[in-house]
């Protein structure tokens, strides 16, 4: 049987301290034990060792179940000894809310935390999807707790950070106090160097911004503008220039040769597929 969780105890040190990884998406059940459940995840938090002990929470997971993962918090956040989380590589969704309630939270140079907007699927009439939409926005609010609480920012700015699906490196979350320290270095923190915050809105607006422009100068704009340069230079025109330049007005369907450098736009389509597919990616 693959759980989630694995125990380890350092007898070494002067009080022992127990490891607990937790790796896998959250769920309020599981067929096979290997997602992370409230139920299990309680006895083995109490049945395993002493609940004195000071403990160390490893998280490796997308997120899953917002309510699951509230449960969790508020055990850990009740533990009676301390409670260390460390991000080993993902924090997202869920996953980010239970990370917040350690008493420290660290995460390794290469970690990422992800936090989002609760999401369900909803069908049925009118009253029923307008019973969704207000659920989502009280489950937001409750979620929005759990990252004020740790972080001490406003509750818009982290609104608006939800609605962005925003994805921080380690530097960025403890810039913005997600998260307190850097894990296996002794470097302070308090001033960081190339973190990294992106959303999905901005990289959509970036490949939008790289649409090639459909509106191009138009061949008799260019005539005229050929034009009113010949004219600004009459009083120094020849004899032979002034027959060259009646010949060029003569003959309207002659275009002047475009020297502007040459745009080699990126299909339409191909970038619309793109975009399509970070608009739908999880």
């Amino acid at each position: 049987m693959d759980k989630f969780w694995r125990w380890a105890t350092n007898e070494a040190s002067e009080k022992p301290i127990r490891t607990l990884h937790m790796e896998g998406y959250i769920a309020e059940t599981s067929w096979f034990d290997d997602d992370i459940t409230p139920k299990q995840f309680k006895t083995e938090l109490y049945e395993g060792g002493d609940p004195s002990d000071d403990i160390i929470v490893k998280i490796h997971s997308p997120g899953g179940d917002c309510f699951a993962a509230a449960q969790i918090y508020n055990m850990l956040k009740e533990y009676p000894g301390r409670v260390s989380v460390h991000v080993d590589g993902l924090a997202a969704s869920a996953a980010s809310v239970i990370a917040m309630a350690g008493d420290e939270v660290c995460l390794s140079p290469l970690s990422v935390l992800m936090i989002h907007n609760p999401a369900m699927f909803i069908a049925g009439e009118v009253s029923d999807l307008e019973a969704g939409i207000n659920l989502l926005s009280e489950v937001k609010e409750s979620i929005i707790n759990a990252y004020q609480l740790k972080t001490g920012l406003s509750r818009t700015k982290i609104s608006h950070m939800m609605n962005a699906e925003t994805w921080m490196s380690a530097h960025k979350a403890i810039e913005l106090k997600f998260a307190d320290r850097l894990l296996y270095t002794q470097e302070p923190t308090d001033e960081v160097s190339g973190a990294f915050i992106f959303d999905k809105l901005t990289v959509t607006n970036a490949l939008i911004n790289k649409l090639p422009a459909t509106k191009r100068k138009e061949p008799h704009q260019k005539r005229q503008n050929h034009e009113a340069l010949d004219r600004d230079s009459s009083d120094r025109t020849t004899p032979e220039r002034t027959t060259r330049d009646r010949d060029d007005r003569a003959a309207p369907d002659k275009e002047i040769p475009d020297k502007t450098i040459p745009i080699i736009p990126i299909p339409i389509a191909q970038l619309h597929k793109r975009l399509e597919l970070i608009k739908n990616w999880r």
